[in-house]
């Protein structure tokens, strides 16, 4: 009887071990470091539903269908899609809208808990739900500067490599292997494309519509067109790359010098919103006329309206294009 007993209680013992390990080799494939990162992949390989091949799993705009089918009916809607994408952030424009809701919700009802007027609370709501966006838009920002940055060093190594007798594939594998983030993994899906059978004209063309600069459309019509006229691609990618160098150095000294109006623009940007902060805080009942009385909440407007026309006329002005 014993010995049933202990052999029962190996045979339990090794079920839920097996159990256990089943269950996370499923997890694992599905839902494992892996299984995402290849997802990320495929789904990276295009922007939108514009392309014409079939080998590419399209980017799902949700996870749920029934929530795909409602964001299809948007117009446009992937162009917010694009945007994403273009950041660089893991994040699906079903996530993206419900983070701005959120952000909506919590401004209204933090200003009406604050005992902040409908229209006060109207404005913050507006403005909580666009914080994301200027994430968003920020994040884009600078991954394309940074991705610029690295263009030059990328378009070094590709020429040295197809110099070597390595081929166009070969050198946008290279980029993608040895090259850092977040350039390596641009050049690693038109590498994945090119290799999954997409003609080279069409994943480069999906490389310049994920990245939307100058300096790397360059590199693109460059391929395109030596791929239609021939000619030494890897002296004319030496060349993009010394061009990119100068424009870029051009562009350093051209913040250096405009160093001083960009702070003041900073300056007189800030200035009105923290001295109403700070008079707000001293003095609630001096600055309350301007949203207590109507001809106050006229004034506002008006100010507000006049402020961001100025606000985009000062950075206009410091923004110069190289």
């Amino acid at each position: 009887m014993d010995y049933l007993y202990y052999l029962f209680a190996v045979l339990a013992f090794l079920a839920v071990v097996l159990f256990l390990e089943g269950a996370y080799l499923a997890w694992n494939a599905y839902k494992g470091p892996e299984a995402k990162r290849i997802e990320k992949r495929l789904q990276a390989m295009t922007v939108s539903n514009t392309h014409e091949s079939t080998l590419v799993k399209q980017r799902l705009l949700a996870e749920a269908p029934g929530v795909q089918r409602l964001l299809l009916q948007i117009p446009r809607i992937h162009q917010l899609d694009k945007v994403i994408l273009q950041s660089g952030i893991n994040c699906s424009v079903a996530r993206f809208i419900a983070i701005c809701l959120l952000m909506a919700a919590g401004g209204f009802v933090g200003s009406l808990l604050l005992g902040a007027s409908l229209i006060v609370a109207v404005v913050a709501t507006i403005f909580a739900a666009s914080v994301p966006l200027f994430y968003i838009l920020n994040a884009k920002q600078k991954r394309i500067r940074t991705i610029e940055q690295q263009l030059p060093s990328a378009l070094d190594l590709m020429g040295r490599a197809m110099t070597a007798g390595h081929a166009f594939p070969s050198a946008l594998q290279m980029v993608g292997s040895e090259m850092p983030e977040p350039i390596a993994s641009e050049f690693r899906i038109v590498f994945d494309e090119i290799n999954y059978g997409i003609p080279t004209a069409e994943a480069m063309m999906g490389l310049a519509e994920r990245v939307p600069s100058t300096d790397l459309s360059y590199f693109v019509i460059a391929v395109l067109i030596q791929r239609e006229t021939g000619g030494n691609l890897a002296e004319l990618l030496a060349n993009i790359s010394d061009l990119i160098r100068a424009r870029l150095k051009l562009l350093g000294t051209v913040r250096v010098l405009s160093a001083e109006g960009r702070l003041s623009a900073w300056i007189l940007t800030i200035l009105p919103f923290a001295l109403g902060f700070v008079l707000q805080l001293m003095n609630p009942k001096f600055l309350s006329v301007l949203w207590t009385d109507p001809k106050g909440v006229n004034m506002v407007i008006m100010a507000l309206m006049l402020m961001v026309f100025g606000i985009f006329v000062m950075w206009r002005i410091i923004k110069i294009r190289v």
